[in-house]
Order: structure tokens, then C-alpha cells, then sequence
């Protein structure tokens, strides 16, 4: 994290070209096809499994939303950073918030917006467990302990309009979560001459949504497994074989309509010319297809933790596998002097980025009620 920080302010005092190896041939780097891309995808389970259980209401699946809800918290949070420093002008960032600054034309545009109105909608969807935590126990210090009444005033009525309106904020999560992961993929549209038809298709927003929604599963279980084993807890096994069930049906509809444009579109002979793409869509398809959906179908590998977490996280690489070849490995620029490579810089902050998000995890589930409470053995409930 201290080494990711000062990589950060190294870029924001003396620029892109000092800290990155990004040209005008290669505009975006690893902070886009990493941190932004990848990162949107990964914090999908916020709203998959929200639907889930709201939507759709399986609410045996109750458990899994809180950890869920704060994994996209903290996504799309560091996506923010990562975005503000990939930004060239990162103190206009605020721009898009301005009417006269909007640009209806623009892809990008679209994707901020989204992006700004779900953070917010995340952290109001968060805001009940804020409340629960410091309901009744609102203890202010010295002078400031004349505010207690009002503070607990406020966060019941705060908690009582949430639970009214949830409803209203899950239906509109849920929108713009499609809307943004669809278009991220949009993004690449404007440059079918950059890249390797591998990989460029007039699908690619669709491809992006089905693929976001095939790793939301498999996200909610790596990061409830993995937690499970660094506090020593009871791992949500049953649930969570239950769960990733869906995985199977989500991640074949995925794989099945990126195998059929493939066909359709005859580009699957650029495959057959061997190569750094043929290697790349080798490792997306193993990674990402072969392994989770054979690892999956297996009762026995729902049963078991570690096959389990072995088969979600290699869900979860293969989509981020899938966004390095589109953003980068499918990239290809016409007037590139030398092929791009991550610098020390770039590398270091999205490391950083990593270590600042598991760290703010363990530290708000020590502090709120987002895990969900297991009986002690021998003791009444």
C-alpha cells in the first residue's frame, strides 16, 4: 500500500509521461484494462446477487448480499482512483457532473455517469448497516455528547427511509450496472482497424454484460471463501454450492455466444495463424471456459471449499484475462514506434490499489455487521 501510494503522487506531481510508458499510440494502459475494466467486472456479484435475492427473491441467499454489497463498494471505489489517475487532466474529473460539459456522443460519457450514479446508489444500499452499527450505541465524547439524541434521531429515520426505498435503489442499481458494463465494451467500437478481429465484434458491449454477469457468482465466493479462512470462520459451503450453479448456465450462455461470433463472423481463422492472440485466446478460453464450467458441474467440487475457490477463481482470471487481450493484447496501432509495456510506476499502483482494497475490507467487517453471525458451538441461539 505505502509503495503504491507514493507511486500515486510520483504520477500526480509530474505527469503520465514520467510515470507510465502510455503514448499516443497506446493511450490506455493496465490502470484501464486492470483497474477500471477488470475491476467493474469483478464488483458485479454487488448486483447480481442483489437481484438474486431481491428480484428474484431467493432470499436463502440473504447472507451472501452484505459481503456482496460492500466487494462492489470497494470495486467501483478503487476504480474511481484508478480512472482519476489514468486521467490525464485528473482535476477535471468533476466536469461530468456539469450540464454544459455533457457530450450525449460519447461512449465514455455514458460509462461516467453510470459509473457516478451507481457508486452513489452502492453507498446508500451500504448505509442500513452503518445504521444498524451505531443504532443505540451512540456514545459522543465530552460537549459533543449533547448531539447523542439527535444523532440517533437521524439515523433512525435515515434507516427506516432506506428500508422503504431499497427496493428502489436495487431496481436502479441493477439498470445501471447493465448499462456501464455493456458499454465498457462499447468503448473499444471506434478502433475496428486496431484491433485483431479475435476479438473485435459489433457484440462486444453484449459479450462484456454476459461475461460481467458469469463472474458475479464466482466472485461473491471467492471473497466469502477467502474470508471465511482469514478469520477463521465456518465457510458458507451449501450456500455457496447452491449459488454458483447459476455459474454454469451464466458462464456456458457466455462462452456459447462468443464461440458462435467467432463462427459467424469467420474469425476464428485468425486462431489458426499461431501467435501471441492464438496463445492469448488459448489461456482466456482454458482459464476462464474449460476449467470453471468442468470444475462446476461436479457436485462433489460444490462440496468442497478449496475446489470450489479453485474453480470461482479461475472464473474470475479468466475475465480479466479476457479484458488484458481486449484493451491490450488485441490493441494493435497503426503508427506504434515500440509495443507498450506496464511500467514500475503502473505496475506499483495497481498493486497498491489491490492491497488498499483487501485492507479497508478486513477493516470494515471488523467494524459493521457485514458477515453474517454463526452460532457459537453449545450455546443457544
Amino acid at each position: 500500500m505505502g509503495i503504491g501510494f507514493v507511486a500515486a503522487m510520483f504520477r500526480l506531481v509530474f505527469g503520465l509521461r514520467a510515470a507510465t510508458n502510455l503514448s499516443n499510440a497506446y493511450p490506455w494502459g493496465i490502470w484501464i484494462a486492470l483497474d477500471v475494466a477488470s475491476g467493474v467486472a469483478l464488483a458485479a456479484g454487488g448486483f447480481t446477487t442483489a437481484a438474486l435475492a431481491h428480484v428474484f427473491h431467493r432470499r436463502e441467499y440473504e447472507a451472501l448480499v452484505r459481503p456482496a454489497l460492500l466487494t462492489a463498494v470497494l470495486g467501483y471505489t478503487f476504480v474511481v482512483l484508478g480512472l482519476l489517475l489514468d486521467l490525464g487532466r485528473y482535476y477535471n474529473i468533476w466536469h461530468p457532473m456539469l450540464p454544459t460539459m455533457w457530450q450525449g456522443n460519447s461512449v465514455l460519457f455514458e460509462v461516467a455517469m453510470c459509473v457516478m450514479a451507481y457508486l452513489n446508489i452502492l453507498y446508500l444500499e451500504f448505509a442500513p448497516v452503518v445504521c444498524e452499527r451505531f443504532m443505540g450505541r451512540v456514545r459522543l465524547p465530552g460537549p459533543l455528547g449533547a448531539l447523542n439524541d439527535i444523532a440517533e434521531a437521524v439515523l433512525r429515520v435515515a434507516d427506516a427511509v432506506l428500508k422503504r426505498t431499497m427496493f428502489l435503489l436495487i431496481a436502479a442499481g441493477i439498470m445501471l450496472s447493465c448499462m456501464h458494463q455493456s458499454s465498457l465494451g462499447a468503448l473499444m467500437l471506434i478502433a475496428p482497424y486496431k484491433m485483431n478481429p479475435v476479438w473485435y465484434t459489433p457484440i462486444l458491449p453484449l459479450l462484456f454484460l454476459l461475461s460481467a454477469m458469469s463472474v458475479g457468482f464466482p466472485m461473491v465466493a471467492v471473497e466469502s471463501l477467502w474470508s471465511s479462512w482469514a478469520f477463521k470462520r465456518a465457510a458458507e459451503i451449501k450456500l455457496l454450492g447452491l449459488l454458483v450453479r447459476y455459474t454454469v448456465v451464466l458462464l456456458g450462455i457466455y462462452w456459447i455466444a462468443k464461440i458462435c461470433d467467432l463462427l459467424i463472423r469467420g474469425a476464428y481463422v485468425s486462431l489458426l495463424a499461431g501467435g501471441t492472440p492464438t496463445v492469448a485466446f488459448g489461456l482466456e478460453f482454458l482459464i476462464g471456459g474449460v476449467i470453471p464450467l468442468a470444475m462446476l458441474v461436479s457436485p462433489r467440487v460444490r462440496r468442497t471449499p478449496l475446489l470450489l475457490f479453485i474453480a470461482c477463481a479461475s472464473a474470475v482470471i479468466g475475465v480479466v484475462v479476457n479484458r488484458v487481450n481486449v484493451f491490450l493484447v488485441a490493441f494493435s496501432p497503426l503508427y506504434a514506434d515500440k509495443p507498450y509495456f506496464p511500467s514500475f510506476v503502473e505496475i506499483a499502483v495497481t498493486v497498491g490499489l489491490v492491497a488498499g482494497l483487501v485492507f479497508i475490507y478486513r477493516t470494515v467487517v471488523m467494524i459493521f455487521p457485514v458477515l453474517p453471525v454463526h452460532e457459537m458451538p453449545g450455546r443457544a441461539g
